[in-house]
This record gives structure tokens, sequence and C-alpha cells, in this order.
């Protein structure tokens, strides 16, 4: 707390006199502060609980407590509720809560539903994730390129503040020019003055996902499940240097090596160079017919929709290539 260090021992003011003046309980400031205690019963319920919610984001506390429970640890819903409060994470449906935004950040309207991405720099957007350690968890943030599916630029901290995101911006701003929309959620991190002012100062639109909305963003939540699953997991890293350098090689990897279905078995760095054979659309099948607040210039892509049962459409630029199994899978 930020008034607690205005209080000091060796003040001239009597330090009940400073808690008066500053509004501190006079209690918080006197109880001897007790170390934080790691406990590892709790690091482990929260690997497994971030490895289900990787794979089923709309799992709530009560589902985690039953898959918990299938996992041999008998807990109640309270004490997940703190391990996933603690995570920021919670279940992806509509609901009162699910997200919690600065109450004194602005907060923009999300201007991409029916915008036909058809070239490279069109739309970027960005997401944080926690990536589990030995002890304990790290964040990542990443800026990714919609039409071609490149991570653009990324960043891992040991704290959730806006500084890493602003830092990650300002790199693939630096190395890549700037797209015409840039989307993200309404963190508080991506609703700051800080992050915000970053876009304005490039003229850059700002876009961010309707609360509730887990398909808005659909492309960077694709991104963390393969980041996980291909790399965190397989290599259970232990520090945040090892993190650091693991992930450097899997984005390397990622951009220019592994082939993309959905870009034709293209990498994205291939396609984010020749602005050729990417592409998407975020189709909402029960506001189809609403106006769209923003018009983004368009060189008449040809679209194709791929549809699953129960999920809002995807539809993607035909490049010749059979619809993605990435694609598919990014809705889950």
């Amino acid at each position: 707390m930020i008034r607690l260090g205005w209080i000091g021992v060796h003040a001239d003011v009597t330090q009940k006199r400073q808690c008066v003046l500053a509004g501190v309980s006079r209690t918080t400031v006197y109880v001897k502060r007790k170390p934080v205690v790691f406990v590892e019963v709790d690091e482990v319920l929260k690997r497994l609980i971030d490895e289900e919610y990787t794979r089923h984001p709309f799992y709530g506390s009560r589902k985690m407590v039953v898959h918990l429970f299938r996992c041999g640890h008998r807990v109640n819903r309270k004490r997940v509720q703190r391990l996933m409060r603690s995570m920021f994470l919670a279940g992806m449906a509509p609901g009162p809560n699910t997200s919690v935004a600065h109450p004194k950040h602005k907060v923009y309207p999300y201007l991409l539903r029916g915008v036909p991405v058809v070239r490279s720099n069109q739309v970027w957007s960005t997401d944080i994730t926690y990536v589990r350690l030995e002890r304990g968890f790290a964040y990542l943030v990443a800026v990714i390129d919609w039409y071609s599916r490149r991570v653009l630029s990324w960043r891992i901290s040991n704290s959730m503040d806006a500084v890493f995101c602003v830092d990650c911006l300002e790199d693939a701003l630096r190395d890549h020019g700037k797209p015409e929309v840039f989307n993200s959620d309404q963190g508080s991190q991506f609703t700051s003055e800080d992050f915000t002012g970053v876009l304005k100062r490039e003229d850059i639109t700002i876009s961010m996902d309707g609360r509730g909305r887990a398909y808005d963003n659909i492309f960077v939540e694709r991104l963390w499940r393969s980041v996980k699953h291909e790399d965190v997991y397989l290599n259970g890293y232990a520090t945040m240097g090892e993190l650091l350098i693991g992930l450097t090689k899997y984005f390397a990897l990622y951009n220019t090596e592994r082939p993309h279905q959905s870009l034709g078995n293209k990498t994205p760095q291939e396609v984010h160079k020749t602005s050729s054979g990417g592409g998407a659309m975020i189709v909402d099948k029960y506001r189809t017919k609403e106006r769209l607040p923003v018009t983004l210039r368009s060189s008449g892509t040809e679209f194709e929709e791929v549809r699953i049962e129960n999920e809002p459409a995807i539809q993607i630029a035909k490049t010749g290539a059979a619809p993605s199994s990435c694609e598919k899978s990014s809705a889950t």
C-alpha cells in the first residue's frame, strides 16, 4: 500500500498523527507483518489448475473442484477460488465480475467483429498469460499480427504491472511499423494511460474485447495454447532465466520454422513479409447484420467461412489450402 510508505518512524510528527493524515489504520502500521510462506501443496494445485484452464478456459471454480478431486486432491471451492483469483483466472463465460477493469481507466469498444483482415500490420492484438515455474509463476505478454499469426514481440515479468506490457508494445512498433487497429482485453495494464498513450501517440485505433466474450481475441488465446503445450509443459522451466532462454528458442521456431495449416503450411514470418496467404475474420452468428463501428481499407480478398457446431463462425482467407485444423481448434 503506497500510503503506508508515507509513515516514518523518525519524523517530527507522531505516528498516530501521521496515520490520521494519511488515512491509514494504526493497526496496519504497528502489526508485525508475517513473512510470505511458500506452500508446496498450493503450488501443485496451481499447476493443475493452470493445465486444466489452458485446455478448458471456460472452467470456473466449481468445475475446477471436480477436476482436482479426480486428480486426487480434496479441496473446497473457497480454496480453489482463492488460488484462481491469485492467478487472475476466471471462467470464460458471461456472468458478473468475470473481468474487473480499473474503474478510472477508459474502456474502448470492440471494432473487429465482421472486419476482414486482408494484409499484414492491419490488426495487432495482445494478451497476458501465466507461465508456471518450479516455484511459482511468471507472466508472459505478446503482440501478434492477426493476418500472419506472427509474434511481433514478447516479454516476461514476475509482476503484473503495465511497464513490461508497454515495453513489449514499443518493441513491436520499433521493429515492425504500426497497425491500423490494436486490440486487447479490458485488463488494467492495457487500459492504463501509459499503454493507451503509446497507441494514441502513433495514431492507432484502439479496440478492446467485450466483457464475457472469449472469442474476440481468439488468435492470441490459440497462441497461448501452443506455447504451453508445445514448450512450457514439455520443458518444465524452473527459473526466469531458463524460461527466457526457452521462450526465445520457441518463438524463433514458431515464427520461422513451424508450418501453419491455416497459412497453407507457410511460416508466419513468410506470410507477414509477403502479405499473402493469411487473413481472418471474426463473425458473430447472432449479430452479423449489425452495422460495423469502423471500416478498414480492404483489398477485396475472398473469404470462406469455417463453422464449428455451437461456436461462432471464423472466416479465413482462401489460399487454396483446406480449412485449418489449427483454426478449428482455436475456438476451443
